[in-house]
């Protein structure tokens, strides 16, 4: 049994037909850009907001300057830093973040960063005997360490809101390299490759 059905008679099928004598569009500008600028229009806006908010507010593009985190990260290499690392949890010992480290007047410097990986946690205490660190006299694994080093220091302890930073190059001098104590508010995030 087979039913079918009547159309009303107001019923009509919608087809357009493009008209013969409008020609297509050039291929540069289908190229350039599309073949519906409006909604091309709308994706680079929406790509120019993206980058904008991703590159201001969560990545920050970096050039390390220096060799005190040799050999992990070369001098002038570009990497990015990832400022939302630590919304969900706090800095852990081995991460290599960006930092502002405080002046001899306890003030940090907003236009300089450096590049360490913490070591010491809040509430330890950090020392360096025969070249390798000590966190509350326990040796730290540190098989990220590829150069000699032959550090002598005395403890350093960390407050409850501090962490101690230093790079991995610690071939140089102690006096000549920059690290210590890091407030937690002046780490600004994690590298993130």
């Amino acid at each position: 049994m087979i039913v079918c059905w009547q159309l009303s008679a107001g019923f009509r099928f919608n087809i357009s037909v493009q008209s013969a004598h409008v020609p297509p569009p050039h291929w540069l500008r289908v190229v350039l850009i599309g073949r519906r600028p409006k909604a091309t229009l709308m994706r680079i806006a929406v790509l120019v907001v993206t980058c904008f908010i991703t590159f201001r507010f969560v990545l920050l593009p970096i050039r390390i300057e220096g060799i005190s985190m040799l050999p992990t990260y070369q001098d002038h290499q570009i990497n990015c830093l990832n400022r939302l690392a630590y919304l969900r949890h706090e800095p852990q010992r081995g991460d290599i973040v960006s930092v502002r480290l405080s002046d001899a007047h306890g003030l940090a410097n907003p236009s300089v960063a450096y590049l360490k990986r913490i070591i010491g946690l809040p509430g330890e205490t950090v020392s360096f005997h025969a070249g390798h660190a000590f966190i509350n006299g326990q040796l730290l694994d540190e098989p990220y360490l590829k150069l000699p080093c032959d550090w002598e220091t005395k403890p350093f302890p960390c407050s409850p809101k501090q962490y101690y930073v230093v790079g991995d190059n610690r071939s140089m001098p102690f006096s000549f390299h920059t690290k210590g104590r890091a407030e937690r508010d002046h780490i600004i995030g994690k590298i993130l490759l």
